[in-house]
Parts: C-alpha cells; sequence; structure tokens
C-alpha cells in the first residue's frame, strides 16, 4: 500500500498539460494505476485515512501524484454497485447539452482552500481511452455524478482546477438547462 504525497494547487507542475502514455503499458505505469486506485479505496475507509492521514476522494490523477501523464483512477463504491476505473488517455467523444453540477460544490486532493460556487459539467458525456483494469481499450458512457467525477479528473490531465470553471461574479448563478446533484 503506498501512500502518495498529493501535490498541490500552488505547485506549477499541476498545471500543466500531461503526455499521452504509450501502449502497451508499462509494467511501472500499470503498477502507479493500481497504487492510486487502491489509494482511493483506503482514502474511503475512515479507519486507515485517519491512520495514514489522509482525505477522502474519488478520484486521483496522476498530476496529482507528481506524474503529467495521461492517466487517471477513479473509485465510487454505492450500494447497486462498484464504479471503477484505471483510464490511460481519456478523451471526451461527445458530451451532453445538458449540464450538472454538484449541489455542495466540487473539492479536490490537490485544493486544501474551499472555494465556493457551481461548477458547471456536462451531464451527459462518452470517453474512449484505455482502461488498465480490464486491459483493453474501452468506449464508455458516463451520466450525472460519475460523469462529473471524470471531468474533473480528466481536466487534471490538461492542466485545469474545478475552480477554474466558477463564476468568479456570480458563483451561485444557476444556468438554465442545467440539473443540481446531490
Amino acid at each position: 500500500m503506498k501512500i502518495f504525497k498529493i501535490v498541490k494547487d500552488n505547485k506549477k507542475s499541476l498545471r500543466e498539460k500531461s503526455v499521452e502514455v504509450t501502449l502497451p503499458l508499462s509494467s511501472e505505469d500499470k503498477e502507479t494505476l493500481f497504487e492510486m486506485l487502491e489509494y482511493l479505496k483506503v482514502s474511503q475507509d475512515d479507519e486507515l485515512a485517519n491512520k495514514y492521514g489522509i482525505r477522502s476522494g474519488v478520484g486521483l490523477a496522476a498530476p496529482q501524484i507528481g506524474l503529467n501523464k495521461c492517466m487517471l483512477a477513479i473509485y465510487i463504491p454505492t450500494e447497486k454497485e462498484i464504479y471503477q476505473y484505471l483510464l490511460v488517455n481519456p478523451v471526451i467523444v461527445s458530451e451532453s447539452a445538458k449540464l450538472a453540477y454538484l449541489e455542495q460544490g466540487e473539492g479536490c486532493l490537490s485544493v486544501d482552500k474551499d472555494h465556493k460556487g457551481y461548477v458547471y459539467r456536462h451531464y451527459k458525456i462518452r470517453v474512449k481511452a484505455f482502461d488498465a483494469l480490464v486491459n483493453k481499450d474501452v468506449e464508455l458512457l458516463f451520466t450525472g455524478y460519475l460523469a462529473i467525477v471524470v471531468q474533473h479528473e480528466i481536466d487534471h490531465l490538461k492542466g485545469i482546477l474545478y475552480y477554474d470553471h466558477i463564476n468568479k461574479l456570480e458563483p451561485f448563478k444557476k444556468l438554465p438547462n442545467s440539473i443540481s446533484i446531490g
């Protein structure tokens, strides 16, 4: 179990664009992805998170652990099923006109300061990527909360942070054609 030191938003590297990962995956990149997934699982276990002094997260992009590579991990357990992905070189190939936002706002393991306001993202997206969890190229459809999380992590690969999307003048402005989640 590897506990990563999370890169914070005051570091220049978090604002740089990540480089594409060469496929097939090197054993090092594959190991890193699985360690990222394990980190997320541990972060969601209150006892272990306290033990290691880490914050809970549902997504982690490689730039957040100091690697500017197009790789990300997502782990979201729900009552119905567990959503977990290890996406390499993800690209959003289509997106809905309908927008969505988290009512309580977004947060980020790399951002310690709370930034209040709505972050509008597409309610539905289709993503092409290589998924190291199933070891093949995939095309995935994400909606709602999962779509928001995936877009948040893909933004990290472009050097974009969630608060870049908040309207500075009217942070809680409700946009037409948007829905609140949670």
